[in-house]
């Protein structure tokens, strides 16, 4: 089967690992919480790996860097909204730090993948 060049990205496979891993969390939180903090957790962190294949799919290299830095932007918000519900008793400490690991690796990912590209356009300049 022909594939995208996002689903080959490293950076877009691990995140989705991750939406996998906060939806199972997620599932934790109070029902009063369906329209609140885990509504708001599932979009941010579903963002990632969209963002990281809209930009995959953009034409220029600075579209490209654009919706990369969104997605590094949702992880960091994904983080704070588990810190979040961590404060309230929703989840573990210990699971903030499990999704810290993650969420750091994903980060790294993308953050390689915008200076990669940031490295192309400077050659061109």
């Amino acid at each position: 089967m022909e594939q995208f060049t996002f689903e080959k990205l490293e950076a877009w496979q691990k995140a989705r690992v991750l939406v996998k891993w906060v939806y199972g969390l997620i599932m934790k939180f109070p029902p009063t919480e369906k329209f609140g903090l885990s509504s708001q957790l599932g979009r941010a962190i579903v963002s990632v790996p969209s963002n990281i294949a809209e930009g995959s799919g953009r034409p220029s290299l600075k579209e490209r860097i654009h919706f990369f830095e969104i997605a590094y932007g949702s992880l960091m918000e994904s983080l704070t909204q588990l810190i979040i519900a961590s404060d309230l008793g929703f989840i573990s400490e210990h699971e903030v730090e499990e999704g810290r690991v993650k969420i750091i690796e994903v980060a790294r990912l993308i953050s390689g993948l915008r200076k990669s590209l940031l490295k192309r356009i400077d050659s061109k300049e």
